[in-house]
């Protein structure tokens, strides 16, 4: 009652309200006339019944929007989505009750009448703003004025200087410029021709992942990611990082308390939390927005928020259905299906969008000291249509859009908030490897290993006739050679060894999973529902929808995405994007070349001489070599024999190469697949014709986007823990940091990387060390060893999930956040640095 009381209290007779008022006035009766002459089950017959439909329907909205708003603001979470689905059915319902020339046969007609209007409506308002955002942009505004009000109230308004990071996932640097040059982005081209803004560029090494590069902007540290989803020898277990319990269990090896968004900050739809104490839509904090968050509310109950986003994610389904039969009749290569899950996911990342940019506007009115939010939008419509086609572009221009939005939200602030945006990797295209070669790699893997064609479990399927056809006679073969049970390797006879891939694209699901954990780890009924729902697809309470929750396969081989158990399996394939990764898990250790050719004869020499393979790297003993089809590369020493295997890869791929072996957990074989020399194509060990992971084509050219006169201290930025560093400068400068600034440690010639001398020409190195004295892939063992000695006091330890089901500090007040900074020596799991 409390939170109907203050919203009604709240309303004030603005002119801006009552020209909104008039407008929406209009908008109805155009909207509801048109609903009630052609929906059956509802009669309203004269132009006076239907005005008093318009008037009651605004009446019954003024008086039950705030009851229901306090209502999804107290559930939060399922709850809120359940309100706001059915809100414009209720008032429907009650305002047709009520009218007295109205006709109703039911509930049912009222629920498809208020769907219908809020379709009619989208139209309506497209058409009225001439396809802006203005009617969007006007309740994000009104959300604003009432949580800064309500702030200012209870005397926790805060003003001063202010950070907000956008990302923008999957965005190249030479896509962007190339995309402004256009003039597909309206705004950054003007932020740029009025410099108040500077376009930068910076490298993002291996992996060019999220996860790795968010590890290192968000914590400074990248050492535990070497790639989206790999192998932990000592648990047994395939890590995929965005799943909430992966995810949640790398923060807590990276984490020191002092993250990014440490004193006061907010993270937004991200991998990690960058120690923030408010996180929404956090897969390492498996987190929904709960009691406190009024701007998810806000958007669920709103006609331009959640029910908007319904209209226009069906409008998505039916452009992406017309997009996908225009590459099929072109015959657009290459190209991958873009039906099933990606129908559904594409639309769900365009409501993310906008629900992203409600929960920015609300904790910038709280006066949040720092705030770091993921935009998915292109990444994922990339992936399945290719970096540059039309329909990538476009998902581009609608987040150009949202930073003229988050701009224009930002000028309302109490606080004075500093826009940067970047991109966290880029994006590489080509056809994939099976649509290349007929058979996928772990395929390949297989057929080497065993002498034979037999297929593995893999959860992918070939999308082209021809892939189809090839991969199809790979598994006739299969069948012969298995029933054998045995194969003929250099001469000798041994019992097949049991290979498993994980290869099926899984980085869409990560937004879907966190939103499922965290609804059935919640109480009540809707939870209870939602467990039932997902139980077959839940181990200790997280749910793993798509690739990453297949089971083991029919012949005893780990399926796709298996994360607790591969005792079945000899070798081990995970690939992301044109990377992969390749495990022994009957070895304990990481075995060297001699080794694994005992074991495998002819594996490494069979892989490097695979056309689609562009280099395997392999530790020879003396340090780790990247073999080519007809030359080697000494990483340690730069020494080459025959032809250089990295000559396709830029000038940056040793350094990449070898800092990548020194991350924890990196596959006993890495693979980069090959690169067409004239078209810089991939080939993707996904089924990904947009793909990121490895080296080649444009998937290490991320961008930085800040303030013109803000200086850049290490130009060019070289991996994501240099951009950390550069964004902490930048919060020391702005006055929302207080300890001291940190500082690249100098590593010498001698120093060894994970027993890898350090060479005189990797410059890239002193940009890796992290901003507490740890090194990424730079320090020495021993350095390493004593940081993980150290024990984190922060609540995370005790749960092996955080956040399921349990209210956090950060919702305790009705307001939200106290973003005030900490008070020295509060730090949370703040640990001493090493000493260098």
């Amino acid at each position: 009652m409390r939170l109907v009381l203050r919203e009604l209290r709240s309303w004030r007779p603005t002119l801006a309200r009552v020209t909104g008022l008039l407008r929406s006035a209009a908008t109805s009766f155009v909207v509801l006339a048109g609903t009630l002459w052609l929906m059956p089950g509802i009669d309203v017959s004269g132009l006076t019944a239907i005005l008093w439909v318009v008037v009651l329907v605004a009446i019954v909205g003024a008086l039950l929007r705030p009851l229901l708003l306090a209502l999804a603001t107290v559930l939060g979470g399922l709850g809120a989505m359940i309100v706001g689905a059915s809100l414009q059915t209720i008032i429907l319902y009650v305002a047709l009750r009520l009218a007295p020339d109205a006709d109703l046969s039911g509930l049912p007609a009222a629920f498809a009448a208020s769907w219908f209007a809020v379709a009619l409506a989208a139209i309506v308002s497209w058409l009225t703003d001439s396809g802006t955002d203005d009617a969007f942009v006007s309740e994000a505004l009104r959300l604003m004025h009432k949580v800064s009000r309500a702030a200012q109230k209870r005397g926790t308004a805060a003003r001063g200087e202010g950070l907000l990071v956008v990302q923008l996932d999957g965005v190249s640097a030479p896509l962007l410029r190339w995309a402004i040059h256009a003039g597909n982005l309206p705004n950054i081209g003007r932020w740029l021709r009025v410099r108040s803004h500077r376009l930068g560029t910076w490298h993002t090494g291996l992996p060019a992942t999220t996860p790795g590069a968010q590890a290192g902007i968000l914590h400074g540290d990248d050492r535990s990611v070497p790639a989206f989803r790999w192998y932990d020898k000592g648990t047994g277990r395939l890590m995929v990082a965005n799943r909430p319990r992966d995810a949640a269990e790398v923060e807590r090896q990276i984490s020191d308390g002092a993250g990014l968004l440490r004193h006061g900050g907010v993270s937004i739809s991200n991998v990690f939390s960058g120690d923030a104490p408010a996180t929404l839509f956090t897969v390492s904090r498996a987190t929904l927005p709960g009691r406190s968050s009024r701007g998810y509310a806000e958007f669920m109950i709103s006609p331009y928020g959640f029910a908007r986003a319904i209209v226009l994610g069906l409008g998505r389904i039916l452009k992406e259905l017309h997009q996908a039969r225009g590459q099929r009749l072109r015959d657009i290569r290459p190209r991958v299906s873009r039906s099933g899950a990606f129908l559904v996911l594409r639309p769900l990342a365009g409501m993310l969008r906008d629900m992203n940019v409600s929960l920015i506007a609300e904790q910038m009115a709280l006066g949040a000291p720092v705030i770091f939010c993921d935009f998915v939008d292109y990444d994922e419509v990339a992936h399945h249509a290719g970096p540059a086609r039309p329909e990538s572009l476009d998902a581009l221009g609608r987040l150009d859009q949202v930073l003229g939005v988050l701009e224009r939200l930002s000028a309302e602030a109490d606080r004075r908030y500093h826009l940067v945006v970047l991109s966290d990797h880029g994006q590489s295209q080509g056809e994939t490897f099976r649509q290349r070669y007929g058979e996928s790699l772990a395929q390949t893997v297989d057929r080497i290993v065993n002498g034979s064609g037999r297929a593995p479990a893999d959860d992918s399927e070939p999308t082209t006739a021809g892939g189809a056809g090839a991969a199809k006679g790979s598994r006739a073969g299969a069948s012969k050679a298995g029933r054998t049970g045995r194969s003929e390797v250099n001469g000798s006879a041994r019992a097949d060894r049991t290979a498993s891939a994980a290869t099926g694209p899984v980085e869409p699901w990560g937004p879907v999973n966190t939103l499922l954990t965290e609804i059935s780890g919640r109480p009540g009924a809707g939870a209870a529902a939602t467990r039932a729902a997902v139980r077959s697809r839940t181990v200790d309470r997280e749910v793993t929808l798509g690739p990453a929750g297949e089971r083991k396969g029919p012949i005893g081989l780990a399926g796709a995405g298996e994360a607790h158990e591969i005792s079945s399996t000899d070798v081990l394939v995970v690939a992301s994007g044109n990377l992969a990764m390749i495990y022994f898990t009957r070895h304990p250790g990481k075995p060297t070349r001699t080794e694994i050719d005992a074991a495998y004869p002819g594996l490494v020499d069979g892989l490097a001489a695979h056309p689609g393979v562009g280099l395997v790297v392999v530790d020879d003993g003396t340090g780790p070599v990247a073999i080519g089809n007809r030359g080697e590369h000494h990483l340690r020493d730069g020494r080459v024999s025959g032809e250089d295997p990295l000559s396709a890869y830029g000038p940056r791929a040793r350094a990449d190469l070898l800092r990548h072996q020194g991350v924890e957990h990196v596959g006993d074989l890495v693979l980069i697949s090959a690169v067409d020399s004239g078209t810089e194509e991939v080939a993707a060990f996904e089924e990904l014709v947009g793909s990121h992971g490895g080296l080649g084509g444009w998937q290490t050219d991320a961008f930085l986007l800040h303030p013109a006169e803000w200086p850049v201290a290490e130009e060019p930025l070289d991996g994501p823990v240099a951009v950390h560093r550069q964004l902490v400068t930048w919060l020391h400068q702005l006055g929302l940091r207080e300890e001291a600034v940190p500082e690249a440690k100098v590593v010498p010639e001698h120093v060894l990387v994970t027993d890898l001398a350090v060479v005189p020409d990797l410059a890239v190195v002193p940009a890796q060390v992290s901003a507490v004295g740890r090194s990424v892939a730079g320090a020495a063992a021993d350095e390493c060893d004593d940081l993980g000695d150290h024990q984190h006091d922060d609540h995370r330890d005790q749960d092996s999930l955080p956040g399921l089901g349990e209210d956090r500090a950060a919702e305790h007040s009705e307001g939200g956040v106290d973003h005030r900074p900490e008070p020295a020596g509060r730090g949370v799991g703040q640990r001493e640095a090493p000493p260098a």
